[in-house]
């Protein structure tokens, strides 16, 4: 077993605003409990304790929650950028806190893969990287990852209903020279730029591991909200339990998530809506499947709007 993982927390959240203009994307609560002390969690169940997270975005907002990981038996240190270094140039900027080889963990999806068994292969097939793989669930929303008959990765592919690909769930472990090239400080992509690099040079440079373990996305709102409402079924809901949230009696809500510090007036109905940190929400209030910010979190976006207090964004 690796181990070290680098989990990658230090992307902007841009599918996801305008709930990430409040926290980083790693940060937001899912069924009342954080993303990443999610992801945590998991990679600790699994063996692994010694974690790199890499901040960017509102780092504030995901080192108050993990320090120093103790509390979920884990050693967390952190991999400072500015600017964002993306999914490759973030592992190189890590480097000297990683161990050879490693798995990195992207920061913004759930699943249960067998890590493991992932770098069992990893070791005996001497590959560079291995991805961890199921079949495209969503080809026409997920870029795809297309596969051999034996088993190697040979290149990627765009968004495409009709193509037989694979999805990439966002866990992999990887070579430190897969990365040692680049250079510090310079954004760079994976997918995008690096790995049809590598496969230009070496046709089995990446393994693909492939299995049918679990997939959830906390891509966009509508992602977020359905991950939390699924988890909430599976474990018991906590989607409103969140820190000094007062809700009144007479408020009716259906299939949605509250964040902390969140007041809820009279006669207030919300039908699967996400209420951000810091949200008064008045008496008489009714919404349906939007995100409600404070009005001063961020510049409304294309189809949202103010209302009096509240930043509305229909989703």
């Amino acid at each position: 077993m690796p181990s070290r993982a680098l989990v990658l927390t230090a992307g902007l959240g841009t599918r996801l605003r305008p709930l990430t203009c409040v926290r980083a994307k790693a940060a937001v609560p899912v069924n009342g409990d954080a993303l990443v002390r999610r992801i945590i969690r998991w990679l600790v169940s699994r063996g692994i304790s010694d974690l790199i997270l890499n901040l960017h975005h509102k780092p504030d907002t995901i080192a108050g929650i993990v320090g120093d990981g103790s509390d979920l038996d884990a050693r967390v240190r952190y991999s400072w950028e500015q600017p964002v270094l993306g999914s490759a140039g973030g592992p190189h900027h890590a480097l000297a806190l990683l161990a050879d080889p490693f798995v990195i963990v992207n920061g913004d999806t759930l699943t249960n893969v067998d890590v493991g068994a992932l770098a069992q292969m990893h070791d005996a097939s001497g590959a560079h990287v291995t991805m961890a793989l199921i079949p495209n669930p969503r080809p026409e929303q997920y870029g795809g990852v297309l596969v051999s008959e034996d088993g190697w990765v040979t290149g990627f592919t765009r968004r495409d209903p009709a193509a037989q690909s694979f999805h990439f769930i966002g866990v992999q472990m990887a070579a430190a020279r897969v990365f040692a090239g680049l250079p510090d400080g310079v954004p760079a992509e994976s997918v995008g730029s690096l790995y049809p690099r590598l496969l230009q040079q070496n046709p089995r440079a990446i393994k693909a591991f492939t299995s049918d373990a679990t997939f959830q996305d906390i891509g966009t709102p509508d992602d977020y909200l359905r991950t939390s409402i699924e988890l909430a079924s599976a474990e018991g809901d906590r989607l409103t339990a969140g820190s000094a949230v007062r809700i009144n009696e007479s408020a009716h809500l259906l299939r949605t998530a509250v964040w902390d510090d969140v007041a809820i007036g009279d006669r207030v109905s919300l039908v699967e809506c996400v209420v951000g940190d810091g949200v008064r929400v008045p008496d008489g209030g009714r919404f349906e499947r939007c995100v409600l910010l404070p009005a001063t979190a961020c510049e409304p976006g294309p189809g949202q709007r103010v209302e009096g207090d509240l930043l509305v964004a229909p989703f």
